[in-house]
């Protein structure tokens, strides 16, 4: 009998601890790994995007990071001279989140709001997968790329092409792309494309990102797929958007603080990057990562789209979690350019960064926006009749 009992209560001992055990078992937080090493392939694949964890606020506020705080994204903000329609649609969009949205015309250069300047104007955040839009152009311009269906395999028996790849934020794909361009190429195209220097023409307080002077140490294949030794600002991924949005011409991004300067303002082309001919090839992806993809988020209406990419990582520097989303549309007579960016816990992502651009492009729908025309300024108005040889 007293065996019977002993043996009774080790079998309990034994229940207890491995309920246990699964009730309370270590986590282990994800890493970032080192993506595969691909090669080229002829024939496609579909790959299925992996699912993201809803947010709340109780989670958008953990985390160490304070600098600037949640309470309110636009303290110490400057409105003179902004478009106070495009504002309200972009602090609205923004709600509690801690970060920053930039909203630009891609046909001039005007910046047309600036929420959360403080943050904007700091120098720069790893760019994390928004890096694989210049990648991309880069692998076009240089042959790596023959077009939007050229394949690599990401595993032994799967293939992806260049419009998947942009949409899924695939990273084997584009660390390919960054093995085969070598450090050298892959430097000089984000400084063709304004990193590493200052966007803006006269924005007080505007520090610019850098570029690495040498690969980083996990590889040239993590600077293509998560931007690994660059640093981006949002004002940076603003002008390269607006340059991809506009066929080519990267502006200086210009601030105007007041009516007058508005009634003045002249664009000003900072270059002409010739990748026109390769547009097309990258625009179904970065349709379809809102349609399909890593941005779905953006997607509020079939009939107005938008073109974006996201980006999420870990900024070590900071530090603090990341999630980017550059981003334009086409819809009626405005367009626009939106990037966002959000910074905090691990809620944060490139995935809810596009749904705040998603939101504000919804809310300046909802006004008519992109059915109004933008007045011309008076210089413009007496360059255009001079050339005309209206008279006085």
């Amino acid at each position: 009998m007293h065996h019977r009992r002993t043996n009774r209560l080790v079998s309990l001992f034994v229940l207890f601890a491995l309920v246990a055990g699964s009730a309370f078992g270590t986590t282990h937080r994800k890493k970032r790994r080192k993506p595969a090493t691909v090669t080229a392939a002829s024939s496609p694949v579909q790959v299925v995007p992996a699912a993201h964890p809803v947010t709340t606020k109780l989670n958008i506020l953990g985390g160490p990071w304070k600098t600037p705080t949640f309470a309110d994204s636009t303290e110490g903000d400057s409105v003179d001279g902004e478009d106070l329609t495009v504002r309200r649609a972009a602090v609205q969009a923004l709600g509690a989140y801690n970060g920053t949205v930039i909203v630009a015309d891609p046909k001039s250069g005007r910046i047309l709001t600036i929420v959360n300047q403080k943050l904007a104007f700091q120098n720069g955040f790893e760019p994390c997968s928004t890096i694989k839009v210049v990648a991309a152009l880069a692998g076009l311009q240089e042959g790596i790329l023959q077009n939007q269906n050229t394949l690599f395999h990401i595993t032994r028996r799967q293939t992806i092409d260049l419009t998947q790849a942009l949409a899924h934020s695939n990273n084997q794909f584009f660390a390919a792309v960054g093995v085969k361009l070598g450090y050298d190429k892959i430097a000089q195209y984000a400084h063709l494309f304004g990193l590493g220097e200052r966007a803006g023409l006269n924005l007080d307080g505007e520090q610019p990102g850098s570029v690495a002077d040498e690969p980083p140490a996990d590889g040239l294949g993590m600077m293509t797929s998560f931007g690994e030794g660059i640093y981006m600002t949002p004002l940076e991924l603003a002008a390269v958007m607006s340059a991809v949005a506009n066929g080519g011409t990267l502006y200086y991004l210009q601030h105007p603080r007041s009516s007058q300067e508005i009634n003045e303002f002249t664009p000003r082309v900072k270059r002409q990057l010739d990748i026109a001919q390769w547009l097309p090839e990258i625009r179904p992806g970065m349709m379809g990562a809102v349609e399909y993809g890593t941005a779905r988020r953006a997607n509020f209406s079939a009939t107005e789209p938008i073109f974006g990419k996201t980006g999420t990582c870990t900024d070590n520097r900071s530090p603090t979690h990341l999630g980017w989303f550059g981003s334009f549309n086409e819809s009626g007579e405005n367009k626009l350019v939106v990037v966002v960016l959000l910074t905090g816990g691990h809620a944060v992502s490139g995935p809810i960064a596009s749904g705040v651009a998603g939101a504000v492009y919804k809310n300046l729908s909802e006004v008519n926006y992109f059915v109004k025309s933008t007045p011309a300024s008076p210089i413009a108005l007496i360059s255009a009749g001079s050339l005309l040889g209206a008279g006085h």
